[in-house]
């Protein structure tokens, strides 16, 4: 159990650093501020989040994006426009019909669109790119579209779940209103503001939020090259366990304080290299166990020392080709322009002491977030035969403030969460489920960003080979033991 808490606590602590890994989220609130700019409408169950997209109804919100509703209405009431598709209704129908004469959408046949039929992820992120102002054939493929897109900074939200939801339809397109042109005049929200397609007032809310996460996102510009930054979180914990252990009845309640301090280097300058050299410790009060933790990642390798045992094993074996994992860390290290918006309830901003303070408020979905990066960790997680383990999370409040400098350059982070982790674990004989409340406060403060960070790797030619296959990474955690 020990050691599995340290990778618990080691993971949360990251949470801070890696704040915009997808999710199953539900993103009531972008949802809300999309239709009070009319962008998004619901209809007598709400917004009908946990349903999938059609095809008409991506087609609906691509015309908005290109603020040509009033348009497409216009010419379609007129006979201007007709619509060729036997299979979408009267609402759909001028939507379409301007998407096939602007030659932005066709339909699955000369006289079929296939509206009913649900959208995918890649559609809906080619029509986000061309409302962008990119070009099929010039700017993108449908092959490589979702990987472009990501590294613009349009995260697909469905990523890990499979299942392409209005939520993330959504979150993507709330993204997508924050990212900039192709032209780099402006971003997209700002040119239907001055289009007159979205009204300013009812938008105001949106543009404050965006205007205030673009400037923040300037300050740490530089990080989308290379970031090195020291790590302080503390944890005020409390347990309590519940089930067998060998037979043996268990019902214990106990209060830790626990720390993770430490150094996180990348580069992504060019090919994705990271270095992490952490500490944990934990204080039940009498007394105190630490752990050192170094990870290092370099040539698609991920290295581990934990004591006297040291681990390698290739990125893909845990569930993540290495350019999805870069593309990540370049969103995370402010590389990419709006992927955190739909997760951000508010921004405020003060001056203190000749800087700038950022202060974001994340919203529910951010909860969501931190179980989709757990559900990555419990998946590598070495386990014992016959041992299924399972968590879940959630959060009653979170803040990241970060501190910008006169010149503009970010100084540090600070990540404010309180959580509950919900944990369980069952051989066939014993069963234990522990629940864990939280209160963690984190700070990262910058030590250099963009070409001056140099990481400094040591030998590896001890570090041995994990072998794959159906018992997965055997030691590379160590055992875990109850």
């Amino acid at each position: 159990m020990k050691r599995f808490l340290t990778i618990l606590l080691t993971t949360l602590a990251l949470t801070g650093l890696l704040c915009v890994t997808a999710s199953a989220s539900s993103f009531d609130g972008p949802a809300a501020e999309l239709s009070a700019i009319g962008m998004l409408k619901g209809g007598a169950d709400g917004f009908g989040l946990d349903k999938a997209p059609t095809r008409s109804q991506a087609a609906i919100m691509l015309v908005r994006l290109f603020g040509a509703e009033e348009e497409a209405k216009a010419a379609y009431a007129a006979g201007e426009l007709q619509c060729p598709f036997t299979d979408v209704n009267d609402t759909a129908a001028p939507f379409a019909a301007w998407l096939k004469d602007k030659g932005l959408a066709s339909g699955t046949s000369e006289t079929t669109f296939g509206g009913d039929s649900p959208c995918s992820s890649k559609a809906y992120t080619i029509f986000l790119l061309r409302a962008l102002g990119y070009k099929d054939g010039e700017d993108f493929t449908a092959a490589t579209a979702q990987e472009f897109a990501m590294g613009l900074g349009l995260l697909d939200t469905s990523a890990f779940t499979g299942t392409f939801l209005r939520d993330d339809l959504a979150a993507m397109t709330y993204q997508a209103l924050g990212m900039d042109l192709k032209d780099g005049s402006t971003y997209l929200l700002a040119s239907l503001i001055k289009s007159g397609a979205v009204d300013a007032a009812a938008a105001k809310p949106m543009t404050d939020k965006f205007e205030a996460y673009r400037a923040l996102q300037t300050s740490g510009a530089a990080a989308g090259q290379g970031m090195d930054v020291n790590l302080d979180a503390k944890m005020a914990m409390s347990f309590q366990v519940k089930g067998t252990d060998g037979g043996t009845s268990l019902d214990v309640t106990q209060k830790t304080d626990a720390a993770v301090k430490g150094r996180i280097q990348m580069v992504l300058d060019k090919d994705l290299q990271m270095a992490m050299d952490l500490t944990v410790s934990m204080n039940d009060g009498e007394t105190t166990e630490t752990e050192k933790m170094e990870y290092w990642l370099k040539g698609g390798t991920a290295y581990v020392r934990s004591g006297e045992d040291a681990y390698q094993m290739p990125m893909d074996m845990m569930g993540m080709d290495m350019e999805s994992f870069t593309a990540l860390m370049e969103q995370a290290s402010g590389k990419t322009s709006a992927a955190l918006l739909p997760f951000i309830d508010s921004i405020t901003t003060k001056a203190s002491g000749g800087n700038t303070v950022y202060t974001l408020k994340l919203n529910d979905a951010f909860a969501g977030m931190i179980n989709g990066l757990m559900g990555q960790i419990m998946s590598v997680i070495p386990q014992e035969e016959g041992l299924n383990m399972d968590m879940s999370l959630t959060l009653d409040g979170s803040t990241i403030t970060y501190t910008v400098d006169k010149d503009g350059a970010l100084k540090s982070a600070a990540v404010d969460l309180t959580l509950k982790a919900d944990l369980g674990a069952s051989d066939g004989q014993d069963s234990l489920t522990v629940s864990v409340s939280m209160d963690m406060d984190m700070t990262m403060d910058v030590k250099a960003l963009g070409k001056d960070v140099k990481i400094s790797f040591p030998d590896f030619s001890g570090f041995e080979e994990i072998l794959g296959g159906a018992d997965g990474p055997t030691a590379i955690m160590g055992t875990v033991t109850y």
